[in-house]
């Protein structure tokens, strides 16, 4: 463990998982954890070093990055309060916590990317 990598709280083993049922190991797993605690994601898929950033980012939670001194792959995270759940409401859009419908995202510049 490096000085900059906190020690985890929780592990979640996603070895041999792709990424959809990572994500939803990962969700489950973290199912009532409180804010501030720390996730180590052992990950075998290739995509896991760009999915777990872009699903912290959706989520609001955060990404903390690779653990370096580890011999298998395995990536921090850190549980942020006021998050977007990734559960789907019953119309199949994502729910705010409070149960607000999602609110669309604008890129920057508008739609034509200017």
């Amino acid at each position: 463990m490096t000085p900059d990598t906190p020690m985890p709280d929780i592990t979640v083993d996603g070895t041999g998982l792709l990424c959809v049922t990572l994500l939803l190991r990962l969700r489950k797993e973290i199912d009532g954890a409180p804010p501030g605690t720390v996730i180590h994601v052992i990950a075998t898929d290739p995509a896991a070093p760009l999915d777990l950033p872009a699903w912290c980012h959706i989520t609001g939670h955060h990404y903390l990055g690779p653990v370096t001194d580890s011999e298998q792959s395995v990536y921090a995270l850190q549980l942020a309060a006021d998050v977007l759940s990734t559960r789907g409401g019953w119309d199949g859009t994502a729910t705010i916590a409070k149960g607000e419908a999602h609110p669309q995202r604008e890129e920057p510049g508008g739609q034509d990317g200017s």
